[in-house]
């Protein structure tokens, strides 16, 4: 079959769901997606209103279903659904009744093999079942730790001669090389739907999906370890606070920064006593280009650091301090534009006399942090990410920022905050 866009409208509300399938639709989407969430969240009524919207458009109803499958086949074909999926991981009498039923009404069964452990081989089989499209799946979850699902699509694609979907964060840059490894189904979700111009993204990604090739793009993508700072230097504390759900924020610490200075590296951890500045000094020298010093002085206040020793670290190539504890010289630090975080500022400092360590785990702004983990910080505050989390961090982080990019495009359309998210329909019932 000619290559196909499926749009995968993930979202809570309808519609948001509606507006931005109106918009995919204008920008030369083929398929329409009513994604699990969507579903969950609005029942089948949603795949109704796609269908009745959108009449002459492929509707797929992202069911998943494990159980009963004829039951919920019927369901979803008699709301008006082309297509609706079910779990390959599932048994064979379901996945039989599920085919029985979508000939009977009309509709096609994509089978979703995430979490299938021998995609090929339960192609084959699948494929005797009565089929009609599979699905190589990779979750969103699992996109946040830079999985893909292009490693085993070639296989799954030469195994059988069936139609092949792909999904797992598709852009205008790897939608060609899915194309290319074997996929006729090309399911796009976040770079269609988060993008402030949705018919502008669809008609990109359908470009490249058309001519083969890679279409740049700044946005959409997943980041690995190699470019989790690059990562964490594109979103805001709050983006990464939500992302990782109130977690690693410190406490009580201020930004002694100018406006738009942004602090990202790797922790290197120091323990001292108040006022002994020789173990936080001593530390430059084991740092390396790019990292954070992050001093535990249990919040005493007498000064531990000063305008040497931020020269010190500019010369060095360290990025900036974070002091559960106080700073001196503050104005020299913010002419050097040094980034500095600390609980106090106090002129006067104490003497050196070495006590406590480098490296060792310490606890900084009631966070726990310990050597290597990444520090992230700006003028709404600063945070901890253990570093092995942080490429999972990174990508969640950078989901909050695409989805706020959204919202505030249909703010501008003459939305408000609540009334884009329905905040009264959703409120939680106690």
């Amino acid at each position: 079959m000619e290559p196909v866009l499926q749009v995968a409208l993930d979202h809570m509300h309808l519609k948001r769901a509606l507006l931005a399938a109106a918009e995919a639709v204008e920008g030369g989407a083929d398929w329409l997606e009513a994604g699990t969430p969507l579903i969950k969240s609005e029942g089948m009524e949603v795949v109704r209103q796609l269908k009745k919207t959108f009449p002459g458009t492929t509707i797929v109803a992202d069911l998943k279903t494990m159980d009963t499958g004829a039951f919920e086949v019927e369901i979803a074909a008699k709301a008006g659904a082309d297509v609706v999926t079910v779990m390959g991981v599932t048994d064979d009498a379901t996945i039989l009744e599920a085919v029985k039923a979508a000939r009977r009404y009309g509709a096609k069964i994509m089978v979703d093999l995430m979490r299938v452990p021998d995609k090929a081989a339960r192609a084959k089989e699948l494929e005797k079942l009565g089929v009609d499209y599979l699905n190589m799946h990779v979750s969103i979850d699992e996109q946040m730790i830079a999985r893909t699902p292009l490693e085993e699509l070639r296989a799954v694609a030469s195994a059988t001669s069936l139609p092949v979907a792909v999904a797992g964060g598709l852009n205008s840059e790897t939608v060609a090389q899915a194309a290319a490894a074997g996929a006729s189904i090309l399911i796009v979700g976040g770079a269609i739907i988060k993008a402030e111009k949705v018919s502008e993204a669809t008609r990109t990604i359908k470009k490249a999906i058309g001519s083969r090739k890679a279409i740049p793009t700044g946005s959409f993508r997943k980041y690995t370890e190699a470019d989790v700072r690059e990562a964490f230097r594109k979103v805001s504390t709050p983006n990464l606070a939500d992302a990782m759900q109130k977690r690693g924020v410190m406490t009580g610490l201020v930004p002694r920064i100018k406006h738009g200075t942004k602090l990202v590296g790797r922790a290197v951890t120091v323990k001292t006593a108040d006022g002994d500045w020789a173990k936080p000094v001593e530390a430059i020298d084991r740092a390396t280009p790019g990292d954070v010093i992050v001093i535990d002085v249990g919040g005493g206040p007498t000064a531990v650091w000063g305008e040497l020793a931020s020269n010190s670290c500019l010369v060095k190539g360290v990025e900036g301090v974070v002091i559960d504890g106080a700073v001196r010289d503050l104005d020299t630090i913010l002419e050097l534009n040094f980034p500095c975080f600390s609980r106090h500022v106090a002129p006067h400092a104490g003497e050196p006399k070495g006590l406590g360590e480098i490296g060792s785990e310490i606890e900084c702004g009631g966070q726990k942090v310990h050597a290597g983990d990444w520090i992230v910080g700006d003028e709404s505050g600063i945070l901890v990410v253990p570093q092995e989390h942080a490429v999972e961090m990174a990508n969640r982080a950078v989901d909050v920022l695409e989805r706020e990019n959204r919202i505030r495009e249909e703010i501008k359309r003459g939305g408000t905050l609540s009334s884009v998210l329905e905040l009264e329909k959703w409120e939680q019932i106690r």
